[in-house]
């Protein structure tokens, strides 16, 4: 019977959800994909967002991460253990890596294993060719509320936009587009004020692995259903750069 294969990369969010996922599903492969080079990530970040927004981007990385990752440390212990979560490695006999999600090797093991159901976290855009492997549903856990907050730290986004109300996460389908598919589930998130940058994706996880398992028993079943979009002006969202970030902080509060 056609089950469960992941598509992930190589993140703490990734392992999280493989575990929550394992004790109730059979999961017949993990295909895990490398990370992008630093000289051809730069080249496209700069292509597309120019200088001064990669440049202040890599002071967040460099200045502000470890720094943010310290004042919240106890704070992501205690929702790790709340919610029961596990970080721990996935079990290598079930890993299969690739350089790119969107290799032939991918699609020879989606057409090998013909999933019912794939579920994607953290990999680049999936290719309409990989979408076509299968006639499986794909289905993508996206740390914001779609189609308001599309790209990354989407939770984040909606704190520094005073919009707390559409801090949340996504379920969709996956298709061509960036967070673009229809909507499966979604749930918001209240972040305590001990939470920040750092912790906001790990709260957001906690909160949709529930939706997600729904989501993927209803798809196993056929009967996963779609929801209506929120209305609104749609944007692609990207990382902040450490003045966004600071100035945000500052001036509103949002950590």
């Amino acid at each position: 019977m056609p089950g469960l294969v992941m598509l992930v990369d190589d993140s703490d969010l990734s392992r999280i959800i493989y575990h929550s996922l394992a004790g109730e599903f059979h999961i017949e492969r993990v295909i895990r994909e490398g990370k992008v080079s630093r000289s051809t990530f730069l080249k496209r970040r700069l292509k597309k967002l120019g200088w001064r927004k990669v440049l202040g981007q890599i002071l967040f990385v460099k200045l502000l991460t470890p720094y943010l990752r310290r004042e919240s440390a106890k704070r992501r212990t205690a929702i790790l253990r709340e919610y029961g979560m596990i970080e721990a490695s996935i079990p290598a006999e079930l890993v299969v890596d690739v350089s790119s999600i969107n290799d032939e090797q991918t699609i020879s093991l989606l057409q090998k294993l013909s999933p019912s159901v794939v579920v994607v976290n953290g990999t680049r855009i999936i290719e309409e060719k990989v979408l076509n492997t299968t006639s499986g549903v794909f289905l993508n856990t996206h740390v914001g509320i779609t189609p308001l907050y599309r790209g990354v730290h989407g939770g984040y986004w909606a704190l520094a936009a005073g919009d707390p109300e559409h801090c949340g996460v996504t379920i969709h389908k996956i298709d061509r587009g960036i967070d673009t598919g229809a909507v499966v589930a979604q749930t918001m998130i209240k972040p305590a004020s001990t939470d920040n940058f750092s912790t906001y994706p790990l709260l957001q996880i906690a909160n949709a692995i529930p939706k997600l398992k729904d989501a993927v028993h209803n798809a196993l079943s056929g009967t996963l259903t779609t929801l209506p979009a929120w209305t609104g002006k749609s944007k692609l969202w990207s990382h902040p750069t450490a003045w966004e970030y600071l100035r945000n902080r500052i001036r509103l509060g949002v950590r």
